[in-house]
């Protein structure tokens, strides 16, 4: 790599490397069979920092650098992508914005339990005719006395059922487009407020994803994020964030097809020799390699300089489009070099193939991503 880490780098990365292959290793077939969502391993991550991890200490985080979260979130990914959604989105999102944009109230209130992971965030953008349109939100946020009464439904939302805190996006003006919404914290026990339908997934089926459901719920103003109609100015800086993390958790699902291949491939025998002896087989693999280094490079790159402080929306959706990409493609190239065994259940393979295609579609479509990258390139 071009970087060197530092010591605590690599004691962070060996402590998520060791939690994921003994805590995680021996359940993660069983939970995404059951769609079984561990909120006891979730626990774990907090008792270890990972919850709380670019949070500062001040507020009970652990106050590490972008990267360092990255490089932990990888090494989570490599064993359970569902328990590292759960991670990515948490410290991604609710997290991060609320560290970067809330008050000084809302931080003491908020971020020290979701640190500890006794509270997991959740984003809650995205409705039944709002996905990669994220400005056609139809949720309304009507102002009363004291507060906000929202009304609407939200779709696809990671934690959706098992979060304890949700940023929800609402309208909150006249406005049409991105100029009329605004964004509320909303705590799980509000009257009001219910989780509908969990969603059946291909992959991630040990994440939970449900539907939202706001009728007649009443928030107070302290609980608006930001100053009302920034909302979905907020949600975008939020998102730089969040494809990162999607991008370290398509890496560590990259590595981790790489890592069977090449170990099935020297096991496998036919025509009495084994499998990485043949041509076809090694050029599969120089390819998966070359493409997560690749994506690794970039995505390292990129949050380094975010840890700088610079602008990464360009940066960030490259990152984002070429891991799931790579993530998707190496799956499928993994698949194919198990042969009928990639099929079956019994070899990780087979539900890092079903995990890896989802990297493609949330936070922003590669289409999407194409697209934020041009209108950088452009402007």
């Amino acid at each position: 790599m071009f970087i060197e880490f530092t010591e605590e780098q690599r004691l962070i990365i060996d402590t998520a490397r060791d939690f994921a292959r003994k805590e995680l290793e021996p359940n993660v077939q069983r939970w995404d069979e059951e769609e079984h969502f561990p909120r006891e391993a979730v626990l774990m991550l907090g008792e270890l920092g990972f919850l709380g991890m670019m949070i500062p200490e001040e507020y009970g985080g652990s106050g590490l650098s972008t990267l360092t979260y990255i490089l932990a979130l990888e090494e989570i990914s490599k064993v359970d992508p569902s328990i590292a959604v759960t991670m990515s989105v948490h410290n991604s999102l609710p997290t991060s914005m609320l560290k970067d944009y809330g008050t000084e109230e809302q931080k003491r209130k908020f971020l020290v339990p979701m640190a500890r992971g006794e509270k997991i965030g959740a984003f809650a953008l995205s409705e039944p005719g709002a996905g990669s349109d994220a400005a056609s939100v139809r949720t309304a946020a009507r102002k009363i006395d004291g507060g906000y009464v929202i009304t609407g439904t939200k779709v696809f939302i990671t934690n959706g059922g098992t979060g304890d805190l949700f940023l929800v996006f609402a309208r909150t003006g006249a406005a049409e487009g991105a100029h009329g919404i605004s964004s509320f914290i909303v705590e799980k026990e509000r009257e009001g407020f219910k989780v509908g339908k969990k969603e059946r997934k291909m992959g991630l089926r040990s994440s939970n994803t449900a539907e939202l459901i706001f009728e007649d719920m009443f928030v107070p103003e302290e609980n608006l994020l930001g100053s009302e109609g920034e909302g979905f100015i907020l949600a975008m800086k939020g998102l730089d964030n969040g494809r990162l993390g999607i991008a370290a958790q398509a890496l560590g699902i990259a590595d981790r097809c790489l890592e069977e291949s090449i170990a099935y491939s020297k096991e496998r025998q036919q025509f009495g020799r084994p499998i990485a002896a043949f041509q076809a087989v090694q050029f599969h693999l120089a390819d998966m390699a070359m493409k997560i280094e690749a994506s690794r490079t970039l995505l390292y790159a990129t949050a380094i300089k975010k840890d700088r402080g610079e602008v990464v929306t360009k940066e960030a959706a490259m990152a984002k489009l070429f891991a799931s990409e790579t993530a998707m493609e190496t799956a499928t190239k993994a698949v194919q070099i198990h042969g009928g065994n990639g099929y079956m259940k019994e070899y990780a393979v087979e539900r890092f193939f079903r995990d890896a295609k989802v990297t493609e579609i949330y936070e922003g479509t590669s289409e999407v991503q194409r697209i934020v990258i041009a209108k950088r390139l452009l402007t």
